[in-house]
This record gives C-alpha cells, structure tokens and sequence, in this order.
C-alpha cells in the first residue's frame, strides 16, 4: 500500500495547496549549478547562503491538473495525492499494473479521480484510446480504493482544455459512467468555490452524484400536508445540514446547458458571509426556504398521523424525504440555506420549508420569477434567459416564437463551435471587453425580422417565417446552423475585428453590430426568397448559405476599408435609432456594389442620410430661436420691469440658467467675457416660460398658439406643441443627424408663421408704439 503514502491531508494539505496555486515549479541547486541550470530553462528566483532557489513555469498540462486539483482541495476534500507521481495498482496480481492519476479527492462520503487532458491550441481531440484504457481499468482502481476507503461513493472524470470532444468520444464516456468535466466546468466550480467555501461541494456532489443515494442519511421528518394553486406541498422544519446534502441549486452559466431549470442568481460571498455572521450571533429567519422535491417518479411517501383536526384540509403526519443527492432544487432562500452551511447551528436549528412536489420546469421558473417579480436584483439579462425555459411550450404561439429567438441567443453563445463562444451574457456570466453581447441585443433583431412567423393575440398567423416549420424544435435546427454559418463567414474573413468586442475601438462584435449583422441577413434572405433564388425550409443549407455570401462579400469590404471617422460614428450610436443607423449603413454597403439589392426604406434613408436639408433647417431654426427669444425677453420685460427674469421664468428654468452661467463664469475667470444667464436659455425653456401661470393667457397665447391646434383639446400644453417639437430638434448633433423632409417641411412651416406672419406682426405693433411716443414727445 506504498501508494498512499502519496496522498497529504491537515497540515501536509495546507503545504501542498501552496505548492499547487503557483504556475512556477521551484527547486534549490548549488550555485556553482546556476548556469548549467539557466540554460535548460530554469529562472533565478531567490539566493541563500549555499546555494540559490530557481523556478520553472509549468507546462500547460501541469498547470490543468494543478487548476483542476485546487478546485477540490477548495471545497473541502480533506485528503488528495500529492503531486503528479501519484499511481495506483489497479490489478493486485500484477506489481505493474499501475495508473498514474491526476487528480484523487477523498471525504467522508465520496472518491473523485480525473484524469486531466490539455492542447495548446483548440481543437477537437481524439480520444478514443484514452478514454477505453481510462475505463477500462475502472473497477481495479475501485478495488483498490476501497480498501484504503471503504463505504464510499466513486465518481470517475474526464477533464479537457482546449479540446472539444467529438460525439463517438461523448458515447464512450457515456457508456463508462465517466462525467466530462470541460474549462466551462472547471470555471464554474472555482467561481462557486470563492463564493460558497467548502459549502460549493453540496454543489459538486449534487451534480456528480444525482439521483445516487446518500449513505446514512435521516430522512424522516414531521410535515403538514396541503394544497395550494393545485398543487400539494408540505410544510416542515429541518436542520440545515440534511437539507444541505439534498438540495440543489441551479445557477444560469455555460456549465449548466443541460440541467434544467436553470434559473437562480450565483450566490454572493459578502452576502453568504453576512448570513454567516447573523446566525452564528444568534439570528434567525421566521420565513420559509421554498424547494421543489423531485421524485423521479417515485409517490413520496407520507404516514399520516391518527390525531389530526376535522374539517380541515391540511394533513399531519411523517414526510419521507428524497435520500439521493439532488432532489431538493432551491427555489427560493438559497443564501439562508448555504449561510448555515459553516455555522457551529447546521445540526442545531431548524429551517422552515415549502416543500412542491414534482413541479415542471416551467414551474418552477414561473414560482422564481413571481417570488422575485419585483426584486431588482433578478437582472434584465437573467430574466430574458428565464423566459426560454418558461415560454418554450406556451401556448401563446407568439411567447413560443420569443422562447425560440432566446434559445438562438443563448446558443450562440454557450456553443463552443459558434463564432460568439463566450461572447454572450448569459445569466450571470460576468461582463467583459469581449463578451458583452448581451441576449436582448440578439432576441430584439431576431423578433424584427421576418425569419419566424408571427401570430396574433388569436394565435392567427400576421405572416409566415421563412425559417418556420411551425415546431420550436425543427425551426431551430434549421435556422441555428444557418445564422452560426454565416457569423463563422464573416468571423473568418474579420478575426482582426472580430476579436476586438468592445476594445480598440471595435465595432464588430458589440451589441450594435451583432444586431446589425442579424438585421442584414434577414434582409439578403427576403432579397433572395424574392428572387426565387433560395427557399430555406426545402434548400439544403449549403444552397442557402452560399447564396447569402455573396452578399456578404461587400460588408467584408466595408469594416476594412472604414475609416477611422466612420467608425467612431458607428460606436457612438445609441438606442433604437442608432440601432437603425447601423443596420441601414450596413443595408447601404452592400447596395454600393449590388444595386439589386434595395431593401424597403433604404432608398429613402440613403437620401436622408445625405443631409440635404440639414443646413437650411439649422439655418431656419436658429432664426426662429432668436426671435422667439427676443420676443419672449420684451414681453416679459413690459410686464414685470426690472424683475422680468426673476418674476418672469419659472424655478426650475431660473434655477439651471443662474448655475450655467455661474460655472461657465467660474471656469473661464478673467480670461474672458462673463455671460448672463438669459444666454443659457434654450428653446425648451422658452417653452416653459411661455405656459407659466400669469404668463400665457396676457402675453403668448396670441401669438404662441399653433393656429391648427387653435380647436384642439389640450390647453396650452397642446397649443405649444409645436415649441416642444423644435426644442427637441435644436438638441440633435446636426453633424452626424440627418435630418428628415418631414422635418424640415414642419421647421419651414413654422419659420413662415413665425418669421413672416409673427414678425410683421411684431414690426408693425413696434412702428406703431414708437409712432405714440414721438407724438407725446
């Protein structure tokens, strides 16, 4: 049993941890050795009296075994093998029969061995060979184990980085019983490890190990059977640490693609910590963790008991709980079920608990999202992932086609083939310069398009998709490898800018340009289906693909031939509008080169975009604001006096103008010309003079009120609608907005009213007064 003298636990644990956490392997030689060593890679790292301590960066597949072990040692395994020399004889009749292993942990309760497989590069592996002898020799190292630990549970793994496992390899380890842990895992596991402590092994355990029976476990407790929304639950009180070892939380991450439902938020360390605290200093939470006890087909068993009140629904007697690992899914409380999880009073209070039994999917997310409706904390990004699980079988046809869109979303995201690998949040996959797409982008250009049908509030079809085959599940698995095809063209033809995200000015891969590219192939596959060139429900998808990049080739051109001002144009568009901006500048690169192609509105937008009418509405509007301006300061002037300013605007308007000129003057100091706040004033404000009480009936309304809205419901606020309308002009950048005829129709409208009509209004009333008052004189 010399083997296991290789396995280190307490104190030698703690030594190897440190040893392990470090990418550089470090080793002491003479100093007379330096060079000798120097040159077969080694670096200086510290000097001693008689000799010097140099390092050497692990290899890649060292630093994988160390990564994949740390994550173990973390989360409690209280006993793991040393180093990388650890084997065990896995046939007792034969000394040489032997396994080296990667990683061995060990509790009370399991054995975990991995076996660890890296690449420099991606790639997909072969793994045939090493996975049969891996498995193959599984029951002899079981053997072997359990002589050292007995009563064990064995979980065997297969860890990959860089490597993407083909599916003949996926059935292999399938037929072994061997999990396949891959960087996604491993991700997640650390992550939940720095949150949860020792406690993120409940986690582990649950997902290696579920639906297997707990040894020793006491699952028999006092209940209170009911009924609720038709469904039946069972109230009860139990010590943290049993419902520790069968509960389930299911966070939404790349590492859990296949565990359904995924739907709770990742557990915060300050948070947990904070729980920790309050229970160890004696508090308590009087409401109830909500679970969902799954079954797996199997009736639950409950003893009623002989005592219990008549006439009542509720029921009393003996629950027997689920004894496997995960079969308890956390839907509500999670931080005060794992904030026991160190407490000296795991095994000495108790948790109040609604315990469902057997709830969907569906179900479940819908009772997570009620509970936490009106909670900020559940993000936008997290509930639209929510809403895939909740809609994929509505039956509002309509909800049904949004829960295809978010799994699209999603799935170009969470596929390690997709070109958005990894670029995509997710639930509650942390932000980055390059994955920052986030799914609403995605879902908002997909629910424009016209790549599924759309139905009515009747579940009428509005119009057929072309992409439809009137199933979730076949429009996906037509459109997906359509849409990740034609991303993986333009990824290809752009890595540089692909792999910007949102650095280096990059314009590609950011939540702009992903809708602008999904808008613009829905526009190229309408072009084509026009044409009769393509039908994508009967095409095979190589037919389509090729037919729509050739209208790709261009876009291609264009982000490299953009120059530096165009770009920065791009990047700085916001909201629906700059969505649209984006998504029309693409429409109009690939209409540069094939004319054919004129998607509905392009013209029209093209002609926009040239700003013909730019500089006369500038021109006009300026104008207009200046008169108005004088206007309103006159009239104000006569009425109140020397007070105008003060008695004349409302707070709020005085308020801003007096700060802007005050810093304005603060800043420029003497150096300049000191403005007054009546500069400050913009047309928004002259607005809000104009409809100030005591002003608008004796001063504006004659001349302020739009003579179309003259009949018109609405008061003073409708008959300065027209104000309103031009102090939102006045705000655009007139350099990079283009503005619309309609636009410029309305200024030149109201530049006649108010330049023409108005003004010789104003100059005859201004000739006659000064006619009066020569005439005094």
């Amino acid at each position: 049993m010399g083997f296991w003298e290789k396995i280190v636990s307490e104190k030698d644990l703690i030594v190897t941890k440190r040893q392990r956490s470090k990418i550089h392997t470090t080793e002491k030689f003479l100093k007379s050795q330096k060079d000798e060593k120097l040159l077969e890679g080694w670096e200086f790292d510290k000097e001693y009296k008689k000799n010097i301590r140099l390092r050497k960066l692990k290899s890649l597949d060292e630093q994988f075994e160390d990564e994949v072990w740390m994550i173990f040692a973390n989360l409690g395994f209280k006993n793991l093998n040393q180093d990388r020399k650890f084997e065990i004889q896995y046939d007792p009749s034969n000394e040489s029969a032997t396994k080296q292993i990667d990683v061995f942990a060990a509790d009370d309760e399991t054995v975990i061995i991995v076996e660890c497989k890296t690449s420099e590069k991606i790639k997909k592996g072969n793994f045939k060979d090493a996975i049969e002898a891996f498995g193959g020799i599984q029951q002899g190292l079981i053997r072997a184990i359990k002589l050292k630990y007995p009563n064990r549970k064995y979980k065997f793994i297969f860890a990959t980085k860089n490597c993407y496992l083909s599916e003949p390899d996926a059935k292999r380890l399938e037929s072994f019983n061997i999990l396949h842990f891959d960087e996604n895992d491993i991700r997640y596991y650390r992550e939940l490890g720095k949150h949860l402590g020792h406690c993120a092994r409940f986690q582990l355990l649950g997902n290696l190990f579920a639906g297997q029976k707990i040894p020793g476990i006491d699952n028999v407790i006092p209940a209170i059977e009911g009924k609720m929304g038709g469904h039946t639950y069972y109230s009860f009180s139990i010590e943290p640490e049993k419902l520790l070892k069968i509960g389930y939380v299911l966070h939404r991450n790349n590492a859990n693609n296949d565990l359904m439902p995924t739907y709770q938020r990742i557990i915060k360390k300050s948070r947990l910590k904070s729980v920790q605290n309050f229970v160890d200093n004696g508090g308590f939470f009087p409401n109830s963790i909500i679970i969902n006890l799954d079954t797996n087909g199997r009736k639950l068993q409950f003893d009623f008991s002989d005592k219990h009140a008549e006439n009542s629904i509720a029921k009393i007697g003996l629950l027997h709980l689920p004894q496997v690992y995960r079969s308890a899914y956390i839907i509500d409380g999670q931080h005060r079920l794992y904030g026991y999880a160190d407490s000296k009073y795991a095994s000495k209070n108790t948790l109040p608990v609604v315990a469902f039994i057997d709830l969907s999917k569906e179900e479940q997310v819908k009772l997570f999202m009620d509970i936490n409706e009106n909670q900020k904390m559940v993000s936008k990004n997290l509930r639209l992932t929510l809403e895939t699980d909740l809609f994929w079988d509505s039956p509002i046809l309509s909800n049904q086609r949004k829960a295809l869109q978010l799994r699209i979303a999603q799935r170009l995201g969470d596929d390690k083939f997709s070109p958005l690998y990894n670029r995509v949040l997710i639930g509650e996959n942390e932000k980055s310069v390059t994955c920052c797409i986030t799914i609403d982008s995605i879902q908002s250009a997909l629910s424009t398009s016209t790549f599924f049908t759309r139905y009515d509030h009747r579940n009428l079809i509005i119009n057929n998709g072309t992409f439809d085959f009137g199933k979730n599940d076949a429009s996906f698995n037509l459109f997906y490898p359509f849409v990740k095809n034609c991303l993986e063209y333009i990824n290809n033809s752009l890595q540089e800018e692909w792999e910007k995200g949102e650095s280096d000015n990059g314009i590609l891969t950011i939540n702009l340009g992903i809708y602008g590219l999904i808008k613009v192939l829905n526009d190229i596959v309408e072009h084509l289906v026009d044409q009769k060139q393509i039908n994508p429900t009967s095409d095979r998808l190589d037919t389509t693909v090729d037919a729509v990049e050739k209208y790709l080739i261009p876009l291609v051109r264009f982000y490299k031939d953009i120059s530096p001002k165009e770009r920065e144009q791009l990047r700085k568009q916001r909201g629906s509008g700059g969505r649209s901006v984006y998504w029309r500048t693409l429409q109009q690169a690939i209409n540069s080169e094939l004319p054919d192609f004129l998607p509905p509105g392009l013209h029209e937008w093209i002609f926009a975009n040239k700003r013909v009418y730019n500089d006369d509405t500038y021109k006009k509007l300026n104008e207009i604001f200046q008169f108005i301006k004088s206007d309103i300061r006159d009239k104000l002037q006569q009425k109140y006096g020397e007070n105008w300013f003060v008695s004349g605007l409302p707070k709020a308007v005085y308020d801003r103008a007096n700060k802007l000129a005050s810093d304005y003057n603060y800043e420029r100091g003497s150096t300049g010309q000191n403005k007054e706040p009546w500069d400050f004033i913009r047309l928004n404000d002259c607005r809000s003079i104009a409809v100030k009480s005591g002003n608008w009936a004796e001063l504006f309304e004659s001349t302020y009120a739009f003579s179309n809205n003259q009949k018109k419901r609405g008061g003073k606020m409708v008959k300065t609608e027209w104000l309103g309308r031009l102090a939102d002009l006045q705000n655009k950048n007139f350099q990079s907005y283009s503005v619309p005829q309609s636009e410029y129709e309305f200024v030149k409208k109201m530049y006649d009213w108010q330049m023409t009509d108005q003004f010789l209004f104003y100059s005859e009333s201004a000739s006659a007064q000064r006619g009066i008052d020569s005439s005094q004189n």
